[in-house]
Formats: C-alpha cells, sequence, structure tokens
C-alpha cells in the first residue's frame, strides 16, 4: 500500500516526514504494530489515519481521547466498498437472508476482512461470512441476499490499491474536525 500511497500523498501536497514533524500519520501495516505505531504518534501529539485491518480498536480508544487526539481508522478506504455497505444495509431490510464472500490476495493477514465484519455489523451480526485467499485477488466483496424465487447481489472490487487513495486523502482532510478518541468508517465522514 504504500508504495502507491506515498506518491499520491505527495502529489496531493502532502510531505512525508519524520514522525516528530508530522501533523498526521498514515497507518497501512500489520496487525501486530498497528498499536504500538498508534501509540507512538499519540505521544508525539499526532493525529492519525489507519487502514491496518484485523486489530482491536479498543486499545487505543481511551488512549486518544487522553491525548486530546483523533484516530481515524476505517477497514476499507474505498469509496465503492462504503456504497456497498450502503446499498446492503437498505436490501437487509427487505432480503434479511445473507451470506458475504470476500477475496483477497495472499499477503491478507486478517480473514475475515475488517470490511466482512463491518459490512456483517450493519446487516445485524448474524450472518455467515466466507474468506477467500489466492493470488492474483485485491479486494472483492460481495453480499448475496437470498429471498424466495430470488436472488440480489452487490458487489465491489478493487482492482487496485489505487482505489485506495481517495478514502485517505478524504481522512486527512477531515482529521482535523474529528473529536478526540476513534473515529470509524468512512460513513462517519462522508456527506
Amino acid at each position: 500500500m504504500g508504495s502507491v500511497l506515498a506518491p499520491a500523498l505527495e502529489e496531493a501536497g502532502h510531505q512525508l516526514v519524520e514522525l516528530g514533524d508530522a501533523e498526521a500519520m498514515v497507518d497501512f501495516t500489520a496487525p501486530h504494530a498497528v498499536v504500538n505505531h498508534i501509540t507512538l504518534a499519540l505521544r508525539a501529539g499526532v493525529s492519525c489515519v489507519v487502514g491496518t485491518t484485523g486489530w482491536d480498536t479498543s486499545e487505543v480508544e481511551a488512549m486518544a481521547e487522553e491525548a486530546g487526539l483523533a484516530v481515524f481508522y476505517a477497514p476499507n478506504f474505498a469509496l465503492g466498498a462504503v456504497v456497498m455497505m450502503r446499498l446492503s444495509a437498505e436490501a437487509s431490510r427487505y432480503l434479511p437472508r445473507a451470506e458475504i464472500v470476500e477475496l483477497h490476495g495472499v499477503a491478507k493477514k486478517d480473514a475475515p476482512s475488517g470490511t466482512a465484519k463491518a459490512t456483517a455489523e450493519l446487516l445485524g451480526g448474524d450472518v455467515a461470512i466466507h474468506s477467500v485467499r489466492l493470488p492474483g485477488l485485491v479486494a472483492h466483496q460481495e453480499v448475496l441476499f437470498g429471498g424466495d424465487g430470488q436472488l440480489l447481489t452487490i458487489r465491489h472490487d478493487a482492482y487496485s490499491r489505487e482505489a485506495y487513495v481517495p478514502g485517505v486523502l478524504l481522512a486527512l482532510e477531515k482529521l482535523p474536525s474529528l473529536p478526540p478518541g476513534l473515529t470509524v468508517g468512512l460513513d462517519a465522514i462522508l456527506d
């Protein structure tokens, strides 16, 4: 993600600097490292935008509130994924039987994905999630709604990491206006 995000941030007018000189930290690393990175940023007085999934967000919520800084976390920064989740929530009102199939590349560490978990929560929590990890995939999710004599499929496909850049830029833009503590999901900052 860094090889795509770093040039995109610079192209958008952001400057990559050491943590002590930063206005914000962006983290797309690994579940075992992200809490330590956020802790270091908060101690340095730096708010955070986090796209790493597969970690316990409760560990940083109180820390961020105490520091008076914002930590923004989204399980998915693709705007299309947010629309997919919104449409799925609407569809569940009429077709309550659903299952989620999420597909990612083999490097994806967590299964199910954060997006699949967030979608399941929007649908009431008791939704089966099927995870696939194969070479050649980036990030794909479909929500299947079954009803008598019908099937509705809502699907989002990210074919490259560039799909996440607009969401990261939006999060950085909104970060200074967020309350201290943890804000979760792009949906929370979309107008």
